[in-house]
């Protein structure tokens, strides 16, 4: 880990709780940071101890296995396998306004597969058939307890904790048709993490500041992203509500709350990411995501 992934990470604390994927043996092994060490918990997965409940994960917090050293470039998604990852289109005022539109009235939905999930620390390629490889910054919340026809009242009760989320895009493919799902679900494109922050680390999730900066290979950065999930459309809440009218909301879930302005797409001249950039995607409290974008190899015969 170099000087500015470490000082990335440095900027939170670690003593907040913390839930994430370690790659172990080329397997993916549900840890907890521990001051400086990430231990392993004993349980399948991170799902299958968010389906049993905050009790087994502070069970599994009292009595840990193996420890590591606490190395984010080690990390999977932090989520490696949820049932369904839910993304919010347009979801702040200013994006929807830099991509030629006002905010939906209602929230619009599409979905990723898991294959399009990264690590916090993942390469993310540059595909060989499109140049227009874009960035968004965003809040991703981790459904912790089942539900449908959930209140918006109520929906907080029923998140188990929160990360950060990129959505990049690669804009020829999502702009293809009405679909967005081919620009949104080009393999590794979605990098998650580092960790779930529980939700009671995390009192108010629309209080939060958000970023998104790129450097080149001589490490000069430039921030095109800066928000607060304050300005986001739908809230947390209604997102919820709205989600569980039509599906059952299960722990593990991941819902993508959109992202601000300033992406590529949005700008004049267009501003698409290339090959040996990185990019540092921020929420405050919850961590920094650093990716550096490479071009896709060559396919093998």
């Amino acid at each position: 880990m170099g000087p500015s992934t470490a000082l990335a990470w440095a900027l939170y604390p670690v003593a907040w709780v913390r839930l994430g994927n370690l790659r172990v043996n080329g397997s993916l092994r549900p840890v907890a940071v521990q001051g400086e060490s990430l231990v392993e918990l004993r349980s399948s997965s991170l799902e299958a101890l968010l389906a049993v409940g905050s009790e087994a994960v502070k069970r599994a917090l009292d009595d840990p296995g193996p420890r590591h050293p606490l190395d984010p470039t080690k990390l999977g998604p932090a989520l490696a396998r949820p049932g369904k990852v839910l993304c919010i289109g347009k979801n702040y005022a200013d994006h929807a306004d830099e991509m030629g539109g006002a905010p939906p009235t209602k929230p619009e939905v599409f979905m990723r597969a898991l294959t399009s999930l990264a690590g916090p620390c993942d390469a993310v390629f540059r595909p060989r058939v499109s140049q227009m490889l874009d960035y968004e910054v965003e809040l991703a919340v981790v459904i912790g307890r089942r539900g449908r026809y959930i209140k918006a009242g109520d929906a907080l009760d029923h998140v188990a904790g929160y990360c950060v989320f990129n959505d990049f895009s690669v804009r020829a493919f999502q702009n293809l048709s009405k679909q967005w799902t081919p620009g949104k679900n080009f393999d590794g494109t979605g990098p998650l993490g580092p960790y779930l922050v529980t939700s009671d680390e995390v009192p108010d999730p629309h209080a939060l500041e958000l970023s998104c900066s790129v450097a080149g290979p001589g490490g000069v950065e430039e921030t095109l992203q800066s928000s607060s999930t304050a300005l986001m459309v739908h809230r947390v809440p209604d997102l919820i509500a709205f989600l569980s009218l039509w599906t059952t909301l299960e722990p593990g879930d991941v819902i993508a709350t959109g992202t601000p302005g300033g992406v590529g797409a949005g700008r004049d001249p267009k501003r698409w990411l290339v090959p040996g950039e990185t990019v540092t995607t921020l929420v405050e409290g919850l961590g920094a995501l650093k990716n550096q974008v490479l071009e896709e190899p060559a396919p093998t015969s």
